[in-house]
This record gives structure tokens, C-alpha cells and sequence, in this order.
């Protein structure tokens, strides 16, 4: 037979999209945003969606989630539509999970496990994998439900005197944390080697800003636009999930580091934020967070609430002063919506910036802010013989020059702010330079 003959693509499968409505979900969002998000992920996911559909709830029944005939009713819609997945976006027992494939003879994922999967699919770095899977297995732990014959008590020891032997479900658990245990102590070396990182990099004067935001909020084209990077950056939940680290120039001054992080979305899988609990740590460490928002979105609000609430299960300090509001795409705001945009970004607190990451509005505006805070500290005087072309490079390289002027002698003077670990630097490495306006133990 001819290798043309051989159809290789995977087959496409067809989902049905369903969003429980029911009294305790997150009512700062409509049932319609939820379940176009729910859809968004499903495509991202490679499925085709051939409906979707809300279907409200009185109450949650134990064994299906939905009554007796909502449940034939989904069966009938999924049949109708050819699908071979069904996806459920809410949190599903895995008894409930089991009932619904046995009733509508497809297969059921849950929001939980449609997350877990795209991580899965999308992960490049071994840290990336490994966090993946540990999220996963962990997950699935809590699925071995008694469903197949396999699962039967197996024959135990070497004769009859070796009793009824552990069950085939008990077997598969003492598998699953016998391999969890392993990813943990794999993920601990890989941690620790990250956490090496980080700390060269602070022996190096850089400011570490970090991009968070919801997933799809455009944090990958900002960051591409204001590194010149070439990270993935689709029209798509979740394009990018492994944290990305490049150089960022700030105008007139010294360079920093642009972290960009994994998106966040509304009902995170609790296993998922403590896997990435580590690779999040790259904003509980940054001098900056830049929280970037979908303006254009009419969820934007409920979804900077959901993103706040993630980095507060992390630990992150939303202090003020260090966390700043980017309202991203207001290339696709209105025009006559923008004044009163305009006007809402002056009067949140500390004021928000508004950005095209697309067309870069606003990007200037972004870095000169950037910039001012991560130069608390006020601008020391260095006083330079003729000569240190050597330690005016490393000033540029360390620090943000405000002035500068040189002499008819050649000696130059510079104003420059540097942070306390780089002044102690360039102290030890430039003993010769005269500095003036060092603040030490409350003295001037």
C-alpha cells in the first residue's frame, strides 16, 4: 500500500460545551462570558465545538451533577452532534465524572481536567513538564474509582498461605505516589538550580519586573514589543505557559530583567497553583509586577479580581507601590468609550496606563514609569578622573544616569541612582571615584 494512502492526522473530535449555572459560581461574570471562555479553552484544546449550551441547576445531584432529565437531555445533544467529548465547566466527583460517560457514552472532562491537559500539551521546559505532570497525577489520584474488572483483589504472596493481596486499585495508588514522590524530589533539583539563577542575578544590579495577568490578556505581545523577543504569542487561551526572561532597556538608564509568566484564569486548578508555585516565585521576588489587563473585555474587572486572587494564594505582595496596572488593547476600545476610559485610568489608585501592545501606544509612557519605580533611591554624584572610561561603562551598564558633564580637564561628573547592593559594587571595584550625597546609617 502506498504511504499517501495512509491518513496520519488524528481524527477531529466534536464537544459539546456545557456551563452549570447554579447559586454559589462567581456572579461577577455572565453565564455567557463563561461559557465563551469554556469554549475558548475546548479550541485551544484542538476540539471542535459543535455546541455549547447552559444548562441551569436547582441543585447539584451527587451522582450526575444534573437531574435525571437534563442528563437525557445532554445525552440526546451529544448525540445529535456527533461528539466524542463532552465538556463540563465546573468541578466534577469523579463518581459524577464516570455517571455522565456511562449516560451519554462519551467522554467527560471537567474545567479542572480540560486546564490540566493543555498545561500538559503546552509545557516546553523540564520544569514546565515536571510541574505539569505533578499537577496531573495528582489530580488523577483522587479518579482511581472501582470502574473495571481489573481493579479486582489480586493473588497475594507465594502460596496459599499468602493471604488476599492488596486490590488493583490500592496497587495503582501506591504506583501513582511512588511516581509522585519521584517528580517531587526531581522538581527539588530543578528548583534548586532555578533558585541559583535568581540569585546570580541579584549578585547583578538588575531590576527584575514581571508581566502577570490573565491568560489572553496580550502579556506575550507586550513583552515580545518591549524586548524584541519572539515568544509565541496567539489569539488563544494559555499560548504560553513556561516563564520567559529577557533583557529590558529603560529609557535613559539602566537595563532590567522582563519576566513573563504563565496567564491566570478564573476557578485555577488548586493542583496547578501549587505546582507553579515555584516558577511563580519570579513575581513574588520582582521589583515591579506589571499587572496587564484586557481593557477591551467586559470581564476586565472580574478578571484582574480573579488574577489578584491567585497571586494573594501565592503569597505575592500586592503592595501598591510595586504592583502597576497596564490597560492593554485600547486599540479595540470604541472611540467614544475612550475619554471615559481615560478618565477612570487617572482616577484609579495608583493611576493605571493605558497601552496597545499591537500598535505601541503608550509603551514610552509605560517605561519612563517603570523606570522612576525602580529608582527609589536619590541620584548620588560621582566625581571621575580623566581617564575611567571603564567605571562612566559600568554607571550606563548598573545604574540610571541622570546628568552628566566633563570637565575641561577631562575628569567627569555624574548623577546617577543606584541601588544599595550596586553602590557597594562600585565602591569596591572603583575605589578612585570621588561620590558625594551616599546616605549611611541616617548621615549624608
Amino acid at each position: 500500500m502506498s504511504s499517501k494512502s495512509i491518513d496520519r492526522e488524528a481524527p477531529v473530535q466534536g464537544a459539546v460545551i456545557i456551563h452549570p449555572e447554579h447559586e454559589g459560581r462567581d456572579s461577577s461574570r455572565a453565564s455567557e462570558a463563561r461559557l465563551e471562555e469554556a469554549a475558548g479553552l475546548a479550541l485551544a484544546l484542538d476540539l471542535q465545538v459543535r455546541e455549547a449550551l447552559i444548562a441551569p441547576l436547582r441543585k447539584r445531584t451527587p451522582a450526575t451533577l444534573f437531574g435525571k432529565g437534563k442528563v437525557e437531555e445532554i445525552g440526546a445533544i451529544c448525540e445529535a452532534a456527533d461528539a466524542s467529548v463532552a465538556v463540563v465547566d465546573d468541578s466534577l466527583t469523579p463518581v459524577q465524572q464516570r455517571n455522565l460517560e456511562k449516560a451519554w457514552k462519551v467522554k467527560v472532562i471537567d474545567r479542572t481536567g480540560l486546564i490540566l491537559e493543555i498545561f500538559a500539551r503546552r509545557a516546553r521546559t523540564r520544569e514546565g513538564r515536571l510541574q505539569v505532570e505533578l499537577a496531573r497525577l495528582s489530580y488523577e489520584r483522587s479518579r482511581l474509582v472501582r470502574t473495571w474488572t481489573h481493579l479486582e483483589r489480586q493473588r497475594g504472596g507465594f502460596g496459599v498461605m499468602g493471604g488476599p493481596g492488596e486490590t488493583q486499585i490500592e496497587t495503582d495508588r501506591r504506583l501513582l505516589a511512588e511516581k509522585i514522590g519521584r517528580l517531587k524530589k526531581e522538581l527539588v533539583e530543578v528548583r534548586r538550580t532555578r533558585t541559583l539563577q535568581r540569585s546570580a542575578r541579584k549578585r547583578r544590579p538588575y531590576p527584575v519586573v514581571a508581566l502577570v495577568g490573565y491568560t489572553n490578556a496580550g502579556k506575550s505581545t507586550l513583552f515580545n514589543r518591549l524586548t524584541r523577543a519572539e515568544v509565541m504569542a496567539e489569539d488563544m487561551l494559555f499560548a504560553t505557559l513556561d516563564p520567559t526572561l529577557r533583557m529590558l532597556n529603560l529609557p535613559d538608564g539602566r537595563p532590567a530583567i522582563l519576566s513573563d509568566t504563565v496567564g491566570f484564569i478564573s476557578d485555577l486548578p488548586h493542583e496547578l497553583v501549587e505546582a507553579f508555585r515555584a516558577t511563580l516565585e519570579e513575581v513574588r521576588e520582582a521589583d515591579v509586577i506589571l499587572h496587564v489587563r484586557d481593557i477591551a473585555s467586559p470581564d476586565s474587572d472580574a478578571e484582574a479580581a480573579d488574577v489578584r486572587e491567585v497571586l494573594e494564594r501565592l503569597g505575592v505582595d500586592m503592595d501598591e507601590r510595586r504592583v502597576l496596572e497596564v490597560w492593554n488593547k485600547v486599540d479595540l476600545v470604541p472611540a467614544e468609550d475612550r475619554e471615559l476610559l481615560e478618565g477612570d485610568a487617572r482616577r484609579a489608585h495608583p493611576p493605571a496606563l493605558l497601552v496597545s501592545a499591537v500598535s505601541g501606544e503608550g509603551l514610552d509612557e509605560l517605561l519612563r514609569t517603570v523606570a522612576g519605580l525602580v529608582d527609589e533611591a536619590p541620584p548620588i554624584e560621582a566625581r571621575l578622573p580623566p581617564g575611567e572610561g571603564a567605571a562612566i561603562a559600568w554607571l550606563y551598564r548598573n545604574g540610571r544616569v541622570v546628568e552628566r558633564e566633563t570637565g575641561d580637564d577631562g575628569a567627569v561628573r555624574m548623577a546617577v541612582r543606584l541601588s544599595p547592593k550596586a553602590l557597594g559594587q562600585f565602591e569596591q571595584l572603583f575605589p578612585q571615584a570621588v561620590l558625594t550625597g551616599v546616605e549611611r546609617s541616617g548621615e549624608i
